[in-house]
Order: C-alpha cells, then structure tokens, then sequence
C-alpha cells in the first residue's frame, strides 16, 4: 500500500469522495506536509488517526482549536467536520491512518462490532480525541497507530493483520478509557457542523467564480449573520477570508504539481488581478507564486 499525501476532494453534502483503501482491505496510510498542503475542513465515514511526526501543527474539530507538539496525535471519529494546517510556532509534518470501521468490527452480529465499534460511533461525546504521549493508556495508543502506520508503509508479509491488530488496540483503549460521562456535544454546536458542512462544500465547488458572503449563506439556508457567526465560531474566520485561503491553497497546489502558467492559476483560482494575486500569495506562504514553484522543482532535482 503506497503512502500518499493528503487531497480532499468531497462531495455535495462537505463528505470526503477519497476511495481509502479498497474493499478488501477498507485502509490508507497518508503523510501531510502541513507546509505544502494544508488539511483542509472535511469529514468521512472512515475513523482516521493520526500522529505528529516532526513540528507543531493546528487541529481544529467542533470548533475548538488544539496545538499538537510533535509525537502526539488525535482521532477522529465518524462523521465529524475537521481540519489540520501549520503552526506559526513550526511547520508540522504528519502522518494518518484513514480506515472503515468494518476493518476492525467485522460483520454487525460480531462481538467486536457491538462490543467496542458500535459504542463507539455513536458515542456523541466521543467525537475526536487528543492523544498525549505523557498519558500511558495515550502512550500506548499513539505506539499502535505508528504500528500500523509502519506496517502500510513497508507492507511486510502478513502486513494486514499487522495493522488490523494495532488498529483494534486504538478502538479498545478508547473504548476503555472514554467513558460517555464526558461532556457531550450541544445541540447547537451539532447544528453549527451540519450547516458548516453544507457551506464549506458551496465554497469547494465555487471557489473559482465570484462568491460573496450571502452566496454561502444560501447554500445552508440561513442569514448571513447567522452564516458569519457558524464561521467564527467553527472555524474562528470570516466566510469570505476562508475563501480566500482555499483559493491560495488550491494555487499552491497547482503551482507545485502542474505545469500551468501563473497567471493562468491565478484565474482558475478566482483571482482576476494578478497583482493582487502575487500580494495575497506572499502574505500567506512567505514568497512569490514563482518563488513557490522554483522551490518545488529545486526540491524535485534533489530527490
């Protein structure tokens, strides 16, 4: 199974379409360079883990923000919005393991579906969990989600059972040691996700046209106060700064692994002044979009 960085691509309702795995073996294996591609807002039906391989990076679910140093970790569960970008602080490097829960749950009359996956899913409280290594039982499912991770990465023989196995240690301490007497989710914050989920992905799909802060609003049927409100408290940024950052990620991303001419990006990205596109490229990413792609092809010839 061969690692692969992090692109989202989702579908009408903000659901990630990325096929992980295949449906023998529902799993993928993905390292984000939180310099090049951010994580950006999504969510899937798949249980992601993931551990911070080097640097400090940003992760945000629900609408609250935590600072991951490197060697901690977080899971995710079903169905939760969530997204992963660089720090001020340092640049993160990550790596996450994505994975249906029939890889570890089996069939639904098993023991291991009713037992430990199906409380799990549905257990509102809990719908992502930090992980510090300071914690033993934490400890201890950070080392098995770098099992499995190792094991997809180098595939010895037998790999499968490998990560199965360090996959299902991750559900049992989980299932151990988060009890639902945890603080559960208000209404309103669930609420906030769903329509979240619905503007996010009117963004993804209309970034490169012209899209105002009534435009996002429609598309979850609200006003836009309320629209500028689920913004600030999801994801603590105004709808229309959101849209910018996507387009600029977007043209990293072209700028990185196309050939395409710049001023070209820049249009198909929804900027219409170039100039204006080379200022608000820099503020973000530190350098020009020419300087950007120098870097990557410099960084191509020394691999």
């Amino acid at each position: 199974m061969a690692l692969s960085a992090c692109n989202t691509v989702t579908d009408e309702h903000g659901r990630e379409l990325t096929v992980h795995g295949t449906p023998l073996f529902p799993v993928a294996s993905y390292l984000d360079d939180l310099v090049i591609d951010e994580v950006p807002w999504h969510w899937h039906e798949e249980l992601e883990v993931s551990v911070v391989e080097s640097g400090t990076a940003v992760f945000s679910v629900d609408g609250e923000r935590r600072m991951l140093e490197a060697g901690s970790g977080y899971f995710v569960n079903s169905g939760v919005l969530h997204g992963a970008w660089e720090a001020a602080t340092g640049a993160g490097r990550m790596h996450a393991t994505v994975f249906h829960p029939r890889l570890v749950g089996g069939s639904l009359d098993s023991i291991f579906w009713q037992g430990y996956v199906q409380p799990l899913l549905s257990d509102a409280s809990c719908r992502c969990v930090c992980f510090d290594p300071q914690v033993p039982w934490q400890r201890q499912a950070l080392s098995a989600m770098e099992e499995a991770w190792q094991a997809c990465k180098e595939e010895p023989p037998g790999y499968e059972f490998a990560v199965r196995q360090a996959l299902s240690t991750v559900i049992f301490l989980l299932v151990q040691n988060c009890p639902p007497a945890q603080k559960v989710p208000s209404e309103k914050s669930l609420r906030d996700a769903r329509r979240m989920k619905a503007m996010l992905q009117y963004i993804q799909e209309h970034y490169s046209e012209p899209v105002t802060a009534a435009d996002i609003a429609r598309s979850a049927a609200v006003s836009e106060s309320e629209c500028l409100r689920c913004f600030r408290a999801v994801i603590g940024a105004a709808p229309i700064q959101y849209v910018k950052q996507l387009r600029l990620q977007k043209a990293a991303e072209l700028l990185q692994f196309t050939d395409r001419k710049i001023a070209d990006i820049g249009g198909a990205c929804g900027f219409q002044e170039m100039s204006y596109f080379a200022k608000a490229f820099r503020e973000l990413k530190g350098c020009t979009p020419s300087e950007c792609r120098r870097r990557r092809q410099q960084e191509d010839r020394q691999e």
